[in-house]
């Protein structure tokens, strides 16, 4: 007896199993896509949900928004404590939001406009406690001392320049 003679496709799979194995992997590629737009929309929106926070704490506690960094300085340990945490808290949210929204320049801005009044305390605590800001992201370690040297903010003074 002879044999039949067989397709090249035949040694595969009928042409229907082939395009259910095409239709199968589509459907993983989208799940995939999808997947990655969920995580970063999950992450655009923790970071705006961290940036209004920080921002209704800046708005309940304006003397920590537009510091006198010298009277908290020598006020009592509870403020300066309180005004710290306000730092890191406005540091993490800078630090998410602009990880987020990495090509919107305007959350660079805002972050930029609201760290320079807190410059004198983190030059300080620089000097004082190098480990605090390790605790942060590079980008955000660098965009202080960038921001501090900017300024012409430096040890041991560390006072705000005049620009």
């Amino acid at each position: 007896m002879s044999q039949p003679s067989i397709f090249w496709w035949q040694k595969f799979g009928t042409l229907a199993q082939m395009a259910q194995a095409g239709v199968a992997l589509l459907g993983f590629v989208a799940i995939l896509f999808q997947i990655n737009e969920i995580r970063g929309n999950s992450r655009a929106a923790s970071a705006r949900q961290a940036f209004l926070g920080y921002t209704d704490l800046a708005f309940r506690n304006p003397k920590f928004s537009v510091p006198d960094y010298d009277v908290i300085k020598t006020g009592g340990g509870d403020e300066r404590a309180q005004y710290e945490s306000f730092v890191s808290y406005f540091l993490y949210a800078c630090e998410e939001a602009t990880a987020a929204f990495a090509g919107k320049p305007e959350w660079q801005a805002s972050c930029d406009y609201d760290l320079r009044p807190h410059l004198p305390f983190l030059c300080e605590k620089n000097v004082a406690e190098p480990a605090y800001l390790a605790t942060y992201s590079a980008d955000t370690q660098q965009w202080v001392k960038a921001s501090m040297k900017t300024a012409s903010v430096t040890p041991p003074d560390c006072k705000l320049g005049k620009t």
